[in-house]
């Protein structure tokens, strides 16, 4: 049996924030100044100031929503280990231990798509549910959210942070982008 070797280069560019112009310049410079970095994941989207600027303003929409950026980051976590994003499993693993403060534990367990919490779990469960069905929740699966306390706009974040998720998550699965967070096993 012939094994075939997978290249694991990056097969777009990461550009250098030091010496990109325009658009995407200004668009790192505002990652720089909030991150103290900008990650390989968006210096690879800045090849298209669109899309970074796009996945940025989404985000940023996101963040300010009602179901609140801890959801959103082990929402996220769940997506990535579904879709066996390495990058986005280690992004979001130090993003929601460093800045959300999540406790590594329910970390961990959200990679898992668990939690202690009945009403996040529902959200996991959901999240997971829209992953594996392509996006074709039925009204059990709508029910089951409601269920748990969310409401209209809660459900409809909850479907927005997993197509953000699926988003980035081909996008460094396609682009075969380096991980420059301290790596992550996914399960």
């Amino acid at each position: 049996m012939m094994t075939i070797k997978i290249n694991k280069m990056q097969r777009l560019q990461a550009l250098d924030p030091e010496t990109t112009t325009g658009k995407s310049k200004e668009l790192f410079n505002n990652i720089q100044a909030k991150l103290g970095m900008v990650p390989n994941m968006m210096r690879t989207m800045g090849n298209s100031p669109a899309v970074l600027n796009g996945y940025l303003s989404f985000n940023a929409a996101l963040a300010e929503g009602t179901i609140g950026v801890k959801l959103g980051e082990l929402i996220a976590l769940t997506v990535a280990n579904i879709n066996q994003c390495a990058y986005c499993n280690a992004a979001h693993s130090l993003i929601g231990e460093k800045l959300v403060h999540i406790g590594i534990n329910e970390i961990d367990d959200a990679r898992h798509g668990k939690s202690a919490d009945p009403q996040i779990q529902a959200a996991l469960d959901f999240s997971a549910t829209l992953v594996k069905k392509q996006g074709m929740a039925d009204e059990a699966d709508i029910q089951a959210l409601k269920a748990a306390g969310y409401n209209d706009s809660g459900i409809a974040e909850i479907i927005a942070y997993v197509g953000l998720n699926i988003f980035t998550n081909y996008f460094n699965k396609a682009a075969h982008v380096t991980v420059d967070f301290p790596e992550v096993e996914l399960v």
